[in-house]
């Protein structure tokens, strides 16, 4: 994994001190990033990402030890779960927030994560405080997981750019809420709901039972390519590509016969792999060549509900991010 050299990182940290914008790796996506307590600073992210203002942002920190700088009152299981998971990627919502309203979009409850990336841990550390940080894209579109992913889409609205090599996880964070009376898993990730529950040793409920609560990720259409995305069950595969258009490629799990004229690419078997490839798959495949991307449904076990989360809000298909994959016919 690259790590950012010194100079680079001064650099950043002064941006962020001076009131600017800073992109940089965590072991999801690319982030970007301003002072979680500048006002002013935090309404560049959303200028330059076209995002409304009412979609909370995740303020990342150091570790758990800055946690009562963001909440009022920070519930027992957040430390138990900071304990257990962080650095990493994971995101607590908690009750009660410090942080400005242009961060939590005007809602009583702040997300706050620990990445676990070298070079966003730096950068955290030698700037000191928190720092308010979506994916470093357009709202809505595909989430980078490449330093060049965000030069490619954001272009010179970034001055900086950290580079630290190609994200290890490639999805973004598991968010769960503690906001309430009970934990709810608001957005599938690498740490999965069994994880939670083991940890806490209590039910984790789904998104419904935490209704209202805007977080990070939970619209219906999301990190979606320009190129049309449509997910197929794999014993629909055959059939939807011998109709299928000439400007067509399909994703699949496996080497399945499909018709020369469909371009085919082959992703990996198991679900930490395929999450991440995913996003740069997707980004290779939205240059402009293809009319329609067909991507074959993955298995429905609990390892892979981030990646059915993803992909259906690709394809703008509804989900509940706390439910189980929809089984589509």
């Amino acid at each position: 994994m690259e790590t950012a050299r010194p100079k680079e990182l001064d650099l950043a940290i002064r941006e962020l001190s001076s009131g600017g914008v800073v992109a940089f790796p965590t072991e999801t996506v690319y982030g970007l990033g301003a002072d979680a307590s500048n006002p002013a600073a935090i309404a560049q992210i959303f200028a330059i990402k076209g995002r409304p203002p009412d979609h909370p942002l995740i303020v990342h920190i150091s570790g758990a030890d800055q946690l009562s700088r963001w909440s009022h009152q920070v519930p027992d299981a957040a430390y138990v779960l900071a304990e257990q998971f962080w650095p990493g990627p994971l995101t607590l919502i908690l009750p009660d927030s410090k942080a400005p309203p242009e961060v939590t979009g005007g809602q009583s409850s702040v997300g706050v994560r620990a990445p676990s990336h070298p070079v966003a841990q730096a950068l955290l550390q030698g700037f000191g405080g928190g720092i308010a940080a979506p994916s470093a894209n357009r709202f809505g579109r595909i989430s980078p997981t490449r330093a060049s992913h965000v030069r490619d889409e954001l272009g010179d609205r970034v001055r900086i750019i950290l580079e630290g090599g190609e994200c290890k996880v490639g999805l973004e964070s598991t968010i769960l809420s503690l906001a309430g009376s009970t934990p709810c898993l608001l957005r599938p990730g690498a740490i999965s709901r069994s994880q939670l529950e083991e940890t806490l040793n209590l039910e984790i409920h789904g998104a419904e039972k935490a209704p209202g609560l805007r977080a990070s990720g939970l619209l219906e259409s999301h990190y979606a390519p320009r190129t049309a995305l449509r997910l197929i069950p794999s014993d629909k595969i055959s059939s939807t590509a011998a109709t299928a258009g000439p400007r067509t490629v399909m994703m699949c799990l496996r080497d399945i016969p499909i018709p020369s004229s469909i371009d085919r690419i082959i992703m990996p078997p198991n679900p930490v792999d395929y999450g991440v490839r995913l996003y740069a798959t997707l980004r290779e495949l939205d240059q402009g060549q293809y009319d329609l991307i067909l991507a074959e449904l993955p298995p429905t076990e609990e390892s892979w509900a981030a990646v059915h989360d993803r992909l259906g809000r690709a394809s703008h298909i509804p989900q509940s991010s706390g439910s189980k994959p929809p089984v589509r016919k």
